[in-house]
């Protein structure tokens, strides 16, 4: 690291690898369950509340992105509609079931996907009971950490009810700077985009010995980016609200 680096730039990087290196083996079993599914022309569902929405933008309609993603979503839930109104929408118990349920969830079909940094809240937990029961797995980027140390308002955790926890090993509160006293610098966001993108690299390969063809996005905005996402478009297009 040069000299002149910020001063949390090598812990930032630092925890990135140890993420990484901690979830080997993981990240190989949850890139076979979504390569499961998408053989078999399953969607993958992916959701969050508040910041951890930034993690489900990232895997939606997203140069070198997966295809096959159906983000969840309710306006209620992202802060620029309303911050603290946000935080009480997370918390509130049923939300979750009706969501998913309106959006056509296949249990057994489809796979769920939740990022939530504490993972204690109702909306998130209950999105993972919701999908077991409809006998569908569900993949957990959270933090077992963060989740011992926060309140548990739907009595048991994102980690507990999730098949495969991708552990993003964020300390409770999210700060990360300075190290003796955190205040600021939160390392959520960061784990949960390269944890993501980890997930794509094993899915990668885990389709190449499988014979399996990925269905993925192309940019836009290079030659012949439009052309080649066309039958993503034509697979997807109606299953996937948003997309067209």
């Amino acid at each position: 690291m040069p000299e002149n680096a910020p001063a949390h730039a090598e812990p930032c990087l630092a925890h990135l690898r140890r993420i990484g290196a901690h979830n080997a083996t993981r990240l190989r079993e949850a890139a076979g369950v979504l390569a499961d599914h998408i053989s078999a022309d399953g969607l993958v569902f992916t959701a969050g509340a508040g910041h951890s929405l930034a993690a489900v933008m990232e895997t939606f309609y997203r140069a070198g992105g997966l295809a096959a993603v159906r983000p969840l979503y309710h306006p209620d839930l992202l802060p620029l509609h309303g911050a603290v109104p946000s935080t009480r929408t997370e918390r509130r118990t049923g939300l979750a079931e009706e969501i998913i349920t309106e959006a056509g969830f296949r249990g057994g079909t489809d796979v769920l996907v939740v990022f939530s940094n504490s993972g204690v809240n109702p909306y998130p937990v209950e999105l993972a009971i919701t999908a077991r029961k409809a006998g569908s797995q569900v993949i957990a980027f959270t933090s077992p950490a963060a989740s011992a140390e926060a309140p548990k308002r739907a009595g048991t955790t994102l980690a507990e009810q999730a098949d495969i926890v991708l552990d993003t090993l964020v300390p409770g509160g999210d700060a990360s700077y300075p190290a003796e006293s955190p205040v600021t610098a939160p390392l959520s966001s960061l784990a949960n985009v390269f944890l993501w993108n980890m997930l794509l690299v094993e899915l990668h390969n885990t389709a190449g010995q499988r014979d399996l063809a990925l269905p993925v996005w192309r940019s836009s905005n290079t030659v012949g980016g439009d052309e080649a996402n066309a039958a993503n478009l034509e697979n997807y297009g109606k299953r996937v609200p948003g997309l067209l």
